[in-house]
């Protein structure tokens, strides 16, 4: 397996757990902020098709085959990019992220990794780099945010990430886990 066809598997796999905390849950879960920071599913979802579309698209001089209205009138300047209005829908910012998809794997198999990139918002003298470069870093944000998602997810219903039942059954995780809290009390008053 080629190194790009690496990369792509990689991403996929990160793109899959991304939509895969959203599953099963209502409007308001996927909306709502999970921590003070704000995180929220639905954002992450929506922050990733921008970082798709923008490395492994216009920073190859291949434009998005959609508009995303948050860079459009430039609010995600404002963080508009990680967070969902209540005009749009699950479905369209889910089908987004496709496109996007769709538009990055086009990329990946057009491509060769060495080839010329310039990332028009980074500083000029930075701006320079190169298509692997890129899709490393898309790898790599895909799947910081998709630790985030199974956080997110865990915060909201419980639900534990992919692998969880692999490793034990809820009797196992409730043993699991007062060990570690045992642990840690031994420094409560330190």
């Amino acid at each position: 397996m080629s190194l790009s066809a690496d990369l792509g598997r990689y991403l996929q796999e990160g793109r899959d757990s991304v939509v895969r905390a959203l599953d099963g849950l209502g409007e308001y879960d996927v909306r709502r902020p999970v921590v003070p920071s704000g995180t929220n599913l639905l954002g992450l979802v929506k922050h990733l098709t921008g970082v798709e579309l923008g490395y492994l698209g216009a920073s190859l001089g291949r434009p998005a085959p959609v508009s995303l209205p948050w860079e459009e009138d430039g609010s995600v300047w404002e963080s508009a990019d990680m967070w969902a209005t209540p005009d749009q829908s699950r479905e369209e910012l889910l089908g987004l992220y496709r496109v996007a998809w769709q538009h990055s794997d086009e990329s990946l198999a057009r491509f060769p990794l060495d080839a010329p990139a310039s990332v028009p918002w980074w500083p000029e003298e930075r701006r320079t780099t190169t298509f692997g470069a890129l899709v490393v870093r898309v790898v790599a944000e895909t799947a910081q945010h998709a630790g985030h998602c199974d956080l997110a997810r865990e915060i909201v219903d419980g639900r534990r990430g992919r692998d969880a039942d692999d490793l034990g059954d809820e009797t196992w995780w409730t043993a699991y886990v007062e060990r570690i809290q045992a642990a840690a009390d031994t420094f409560r008053d330190a």
